[in-house]
């Protein structure tokens, strides 16, 4: 069978056994129930595929950011339990209930609408209460708990499931943010106990509360960049035994010897200064190679560098350091050549960004290619 730089310009490689490696080690380090976390396909690993995965490697539930992502993943069979982990749009609740998706309420017009959606079927809409602890994003303040909780319970046709929250800072490998987070979020935890009220499930950790502050793990996890093998920040290392599941690569299209003098790409940003083998690589800033000078990529394991500004399509690379090179070979954006690694971290590094940016940033047009 033709691989693919016989049938793609540039694509992403994504090794589905890493994934469902990485969702046993996870388990096993947190001994508990686990959210692999899909949202904006998977990170840009691909949604469906991915929560197959995550689902082989033992993940309890999926957590996905928008209604049609959750009505996505039921389409395709899977039917792991799913939390849209925000609120949803009020003409989706009803698709959303009937499919078994859990919603999120943070006020009282949320609740009301999902109690609207479920109508007079009891219990049939699964509800998960979430408090703002310190993200000023979504939610309800830790206060408010045990009175919108009442207001749940009211609704013969909502279930209460659980109560979550979301940590601001966790990935800074400083402890007090984090302390104050989990004091506001046990007070409202304490408020809905004692009033008979606290459900069966609690959540808090992300992937950085995951893997450095297991006083956080509560019912479930929630663990999103960890899953797909990156680092959550520079101050939150990964454990041991999780590996990047995804590869991006393209191909030398064309390469020629350009004369001294000669200016590359639009504006002629770059000159060579001697006679200099310069190859066209198919993979530009619509794919999400981002149009900023310094990018490199593997040819033949080594780092070559990008001249020239990036185009819409295409980039050119500088191949006088491997005078192998031909074309049709493989060129490496993110990925292992000849024992070199170009990680999703070190682009962020260079974009002066994060790598969840990175990986979520590849154009929708390049193609997912998976193996495992």
């Amino acid at each position: 069978m033709p691989g693919p730089r016989n049938r793609y310009s540039t694509w992403v490689e994504v090794d589905l056994g890493i994934i469902e490696a990485n969702t046993r080690r996870l388990t096993a380090l947190t001994q508990g129930q686990l959210m692999a976390v899909v949202k904006a396909n998977a990170y840009g690993h691909g949604a469906i595929p991915v929560a197959r995965a995550a689902a082989r490697g033992g993940a309890s539930w999926l957590g996905v950011a928008r209604a049609e992502e959750a009505l996505e993943l039921r389409a395709a069979g899977i039917d792991l339990p799913i939390l849209v982990l925000g609120p949803a749009p009020v003409e989706q609740l009803a698709a959303l209930i009937a499919a078994g998706v859990s919603l999120t309420v943070g006020d009282e017009a949320q609740i009301d609408a999902a109690a609207r959606a479920a109508g007079d079927q009891p219990g049939s809409a699964k509800v998960q209460l979430k408090l703002d602890s310190g993200m000023s994003r979504l939610g309800a303040s830790p206060e408010a708990a045990a009175g919108l909780a009442v207001r749940i319970r009211e609704h013969p046709g909502l279930r209460f499931e659980g109560v979550f929250t979301h940590f601001a800072r966790a990935d800074e490998g400083v402890p007090e943010p984090v302390q104050r987070q989990v004091e506001r979020f046990e007070q409202a935890l304490a408020a809905l106990s004692s009033a008979g009220l606290r459900p069966p499930l609690i959540h808090a950790a992300n992937s950085a509360a995951t893997l450095g502050w297991p006083e956080t793990h509560y019912d479930l996890v929630r663990v999103g960049i960890a899953l797909y093998g990156l680092r959550p920040a520079p101050a939150a290392p990964l454990a041991s035994g999780l590996d990047p599941a995804l590869q991006w690569k393209s191909q030398l299209t064309r390469i020629r010897s350009v004369p001294p003098g000669e200016g590359i790409s639009y504006g002629h940003d770059y000159v060579t200064r001697q006679t200099e083998r310069i190859g066209t690589v198919p993979v530009g800033y619509a794919d999400g190679l981002r149009r900023t000078s310094g990018n490199q990529l593997l040819v033949g394991g080594v780092p070559v560098p990008v001249v020239g500004r990036v185009c819409m399509d295409f980039c050119m690379v500088q191949l006088d350091r491997v005078p192998g090179a031909r074309e049709g070979d493989e060129a490496v954006i993110i990925g292992t050549q000849g024992g070199t690694r170009l990680s999703a971290e070190q682009l962020a590094d260079h974009w002066g960004t994060i790598n969840y940016e990175v990986t979520c940033g590849i154009g929708a047009r390049v193609p997912r290619v998976y193996s495992g």
